[in-house]
């Protein structure tokens, strides 16, 4: 505790790639990074996507590793010439590229049954100069750590993997925990009830989520907050100046 305020650990997410971009591939990346660090009591608080181009990835990587406790990458760690982003990072930090030992072993077990390693896998091996590893049990080549920053693939279940491996790792608070209220509710007719709301609980943030539903408009509305116990009452309380106000809800949502 910090004059009374608990800590809030905060973490961004670069996603790297063309593909994103152009809508070729669909990003399931940020979802699972974000439920992820939530469970290790770090928020995600901001995302950005950039292209394969160095400038923009070291551009975005500055921005947020020092806006936040930690940042994630994925994408652009593979074996081909446009996996630029341990390039990126090492340029970033000040420091050179160097392949890690332990990541060329492992890299070597899992292909020497795989026709071998060669030029384009040993990439996977290179590192910024001091460099830990994240640990890969899908494919072989490791994710990257280096101070406060996480480099995973852009494969979302190789993504998945390395986070898998890192839980338990990162410093955190207490993770947020939501309770959802919803019906046919125009948002518009009810923001200063909801305003109210959230400013009477301190630690409560009200999210709303407008719908069009069978011809007509509603809303779900998420409570979250650290304190398990405050989300439920103040769920409570706001279904029930709902339905003072004329509107019916339905705990869980619509």
């Amino acid at each position: 505790m910090e004059h009374g305020v608990a800590r809030v650990w905060t973490a961004g997410v670069v996603i790297i790639g063309d593909e994103i971009l152009s809508g070729r591939t669909q990003d399931r990346n940020v979802a699972q990074i974000g439920r992820w660090l939530n469970v290790q009591g770090i928020r995600l608080a901001e995302v950005r996507v950039v292209p394969d181009v160095e400038k923009r990835i070291i551009g975005a990587l500055d921005a947020l590793r020092n806006a936040f406790d930690y940042c994630f990458t994925t994408g652009g760690i593979g074996p081909t010439h446009d996996d630029i982003t341990v390039d990126a990072v090492a340029k970033a930090l000040g420091v050179e590229v160097v392949i890690h030992p332990q990541a060329r072993a492992i890299l070597e077990r899992y292909y020497e049954g795989r026709g071998g390693l060669n030029e384009g896998r040993l990439r996977m091996a290179r590192v910024p100069r001091g460099a830990e590893l994240i640990e890969n049990r899908m494919s072989g080549a490791p994710g990257i750590r280096i101070g406060n920053l996480f480099l995973m693939a852009g494969v979302p279940h190789i993504t998945a993997g390395m986070l898998d491996a890192l839980t338990g790792t990162l410093e955190g608070g207490r993770p947020l925990v939501s309770r959802t209220i919803g019906g046919f509710v125009p948002e518009s007719e009810v923001a200063e009830l909801l305003l109210a709301a959230e400013k009477a609980n301190d630690g409560v943030a009200i999210g709303s989520y407008p719908f069009f539903r069978e011809g007509k408009v509603g809303s779900n509305f998420v409570i979250r907050s650290e304190d398990q116990a405050l989300a439920e009452q103040v769920a409570s309380e706001l279904a029930e100046a709902l339905a003072a106000a004329g509107f019916e809800t339905v705990a869980g949502g619509v």
